[in-house]
């Protein structure tokens, strides 16, 4: 893709919901922001552990502007591919869907968990927000 997409990591958008550090970036970045389902999934998790209910967070995750990929076949197969070089930074799966979509796309996969910085550069272009 060569529209200036990015994939967005749930830790991302959460800076962004949460006003914590980097929320600035990602506000700028949320037009061209792409995300994986299950990285949907976390952020919709972590606000209801917050307290929000369902449905409120339904509400303010519809009215980004965000396109949410599914999580097919090829994801899961991709995502599981990268367990083995993204184990020593302790990634989850829902880093590595991210990181997979971003690779699938051929673009950055931007995040506020600097524990990507100490990937290799191999697995994915990745842009820390803080």
């Amino acid at each position: 893709m060569s529209d200036g997409t990015v994939v967005l990591d749930a830790s991302a958008l959460l800076a962004l919901l949460q006003s914590e550090p980097g929320a600035e970036v990602v506000a700028d970045l949320l037009s061209v922001g792409v995300m994986s389902a299950v990285n949907l999934s976390e952020v919709v998790a972590k606000l209801i552990d917050h307290g929000m209910p369902l449905d409120q967070a339904r509400e303010a995750l519809d009215e980004l502007p965000i396109q949410v990929h599914p999580f097919d076949r090829d994801a899961a197969f991709a995502a599981a591919e990268l367990r083995r070089v993204t184990r020593s930074a302790g990634l989850s799966l829902g880093d590595r869907a991210c990181l997979a979509l971003a690779a699938h796309l051929g673009v950055a996969a931007v995040t506020s968990d600097g524990a990507w910085a100490t990937l290799a550069d191999g697995v994915a272009r990745i842009t820390l927000v803080r």
